[in-house]
C-alpha cells in the first residue's frame, strides 16, 4: 500500500509517503496512550479551548487546505473551500457546546444521590475517507478530543498530504503529543492497532468491505466500532408547488461532490402525475452539468480515480444490459489521464436488475415512477441500505407520517443538502451503525460511569 497523490484531473503523481515501521507504529501507540493521562486529567474546559484552536486554523488556512483536496480527490474549488468550513464549524460546535454535553447528568434513586458522569475511554483509532477528507475528520476527532480520546488517524492512501495537514494543526492548537497522531498504516497494521490492548475502539467511514472486515476484528477483540457506510438514499416527490425548484434540488443533491456521496439523493421514486415532467426536466438539468477541472469551480469535477471512473462507467453499462433504459448517458471517461465521467439518468429499473440494489458512487441518478404513497415506502426501502433520505411533498401530515415510515437513519423534508453539525448523522441496514456529530456523536465512545452516594 503507498501513501500517494494521484491528481485525478491529470494523473500527475506526488510523492510516496511510506508506512509506517512497527517501531514507529509502536511509538504512535504509546504516544497514544500516555496523552490519554494528559487529556483526561485537564478540564473540559481546556480541551475545548483547544478544539476551538482547530477550528480557527482550519479556517485561516481554508484556500491552502482547499487546493490540496483539489489535487488529491478532484474536488471543485468552492465546494472544497466549503468543506473546509464546513470542518472548522464541526470543531466550533463542539467547543462551544462540550460543558454542557458533558456536565454531569442526575438521576432519580430512592435515597441519596446519583449522577452518570461522562469521561474518556482511551486512544481511539479512525479510518477514514477520501470524498470528504476534513470533514470526515473533523466529525470524529472534534467530539472525541472533547471528551479527551486521544485520536490514531489512518487516512485514505490518496490523501497524504490533507492527512498531514491535519496533523499539524492539531500539533499547532496546542494537543499534547499523541492527543492526534497521523499514521500512515497498512490494512494489516490496522488490524494490529485495533487489537493492541491500548486503544478502545474503532470509527470507519468507508465501503461496506471495509467496515465488515474492521467490524470482524473489532468483535474479536471487544472493542466497540461505529461504522458510517455506504448508502443509496431515495429522494420521494409525492407533490410540490414548484416543480423546476425540486429538479434543482434534485440535480444539487445528486451531483454534489460528483455523485461521490454517501447520503447523497441516488434513487429518485416519484408520484406518477409528475413523473413524465420531472423525468424530462431532470434529464435535461443533468445534461447540462459538463465534467471540468476542479479550478473551473464547476458542479462537477472528475471521480476521485481513474479506477473508480472505470468502475462506474461498468456498473452502468451492466445496468442498460440488464434492461435500464438510459434517458441520459454522460461520455466515458476522456484522456489525459483523467476520471471525469459525464451525467447519466437511468429509468426502467426492475427489482431482478443488479442496479436496483446498488450503490452508484459518481453522476449517475436512477428514476423509479409509483402511484402511490404505499409504493413508494416500498421502494424507498427496497434496499440494503438504510442511511439518508429526502421527501418532497405539499402535506404536511404526510411528510410526518412517511417520516416514520421509511427505512433509513435520516429524512429531510423539503430540503437537500441541510447538514449541521449540530445534526446526528448515521443510518441503519448495511449502511453502518453508530452516529456521528451533534449530541448523539459525542456518546458514542464514552465511559458512562453511574457515581452512587449516599
Amino acid at each position: 500500500m503507498e501513501y500517494q497523490v494521484v491528481n485525478p484531473s491529470t494523473g500527475e503523481t506526488g510523492e510516496v509517503h511510506p508506512t509506517v515501521t512497527a517501531d514507529e507504529l509502536e511509538t504512535a501507540i504509546a504516544g497514544a496512550w500516555s496523552a490519554w493521562h494528559v487529556l483526561a486529567a485537564e478540564s473540559v474546559a481546556d480541551r475545548a479551548a483547544r478544539i476551538a484552536k482547530v477550528a480557527d486554523l482550519h479556517e485561516e488556512r481554508v484556500d491552502e487546505l482547499a487546493a490540496i483536496i483539489m489535487r488529491e480527490m478532484g474536488k471543485p474549488r468552492s465546494q472544497a473551500t466549503g468543506e473546509v468550513e464546513f470542518a472548522a464549524a464541526i470543531y466550533r460546535w463542539y467547543a462551544d457546546h462540550a460543558e454542557e454535553l458533558l456536565a454531569d447528568l442526575p438521576l432519580q434513586t430512592d435515597d441519596g444521590r446519583a449522577v452518570v458522569r461522562k469521561s474518556s475511554i482511551g486512544p481511539l483509532l479512525g479510518i477514514m475517507p477520501w470524498n470528504f477528507p476534513y470533514y470526515q475528520v473533523a466529525r470524529f476527532a472534534g467530539p472525541n478530543l472533547v471528551v479527551g480520546n486521544p485520536i490514531l488517524l489512518k487516512h485514505a492512501p490518496q490523501c497524504p498530504e490533507s492527512a498531514l495537514a491535519i496533523h499539524a494543526i492539531f500539533a499547532e492548537a496546542g494537543f499534547e503529543v499523541g492527543a492526534y497522531t497521523n499514521v500512515f498504516l497498512t490494512n494489516d497494521q490496522a488490524a494490529e492497532v485495533i487489537a493492541d490492548p491500548r486503544v478502545r475502539g474503532v470509527s470507519l467511514t468507508g465501503s461496506e468491505r471495509a467496515g465488515a472486515a474492521v467490524a470482524e476484528v473489532a468483535g474479536r477483540n471487544l472493542k466497540k466500532a461505529v461504522l458510517e457506510l455506504g448508502g443509496s438514499d431515495p429522494f420521494i416527490l409525492l407533490s410540490t408547488d414548484d416543480l423546476d425548484q425540486v429538479v434543482e434540488d434534485a440535480v444539487n443533491a445528486r451531483l454534489d461532490n460528483t455523485g461521490q456521496s454517501c447520503n447523497a439523493a441516488k434513487r429518485f421514486i416519484v408520484h406518477e402525475d409528475l413523473y413524465d415532467a420531472f423525468a424530462e426536466k431532470m434529464t435535461a438539468k443533468m445534461a447540462e452539468q459538463a465534467p471540468g477541472q476542479p479550478d473551473d469551480d464547476l458542479l462537477l469535477g472528475p471521480l476521485s480515480s481513474k479506477a473508480a471512473a472505470d468502475r462506474l462507467e461498468a456498473q452502468i453499462e451492466a445496468a442498460i444490459s440488464a434492461g435500464a433504459t438510459a434517458l441520459l448517458r454522460g461520455a466515458a471517461p476522456h484522456g489525459d489521464g483523467g476520471a471525469h465521467v459525464g451525467t447519466t439518468v437511468l429509468a426502467d429499473i426492475a427489482p431482478e436488475n443488479p442496479a436496483y440494489q446498488q450503490e452508484f458512487f459518481g453522476p449517475v441518478a436512477s428514476l423509479y415512477k409509483v402511484s402511490s404513497e404505499d409504493e413508494a415506502i416500498e421502494v424507498a426501502n427496497a434496499t440494503p441500505f438504510g442511511l439518508g433520505s429526502y421527501l418532497y411533498t405539499t402535506d404536511e401530515g404526510q411528510a410526518s407520517r412517511l417520516a416514520d415510515r421509511i427505512d433509513a437513519g435520516m429524512v429531510f423534508v423539503n430540503a437537500v443538502l441541510a447538514d449541521e453539525a449540530g445534526l446526528p448523522f448515521g443510518g441503519v441496514k448495511r449502511s453502518g451503525t453508530g452516529r456521528e456529530m451533534g449530541v448523539l456523536g459525542i456518546e458514542e465512545f464514552l465511559n458512562k460511569k453511574v457515581v452512587r452516594l449516599p
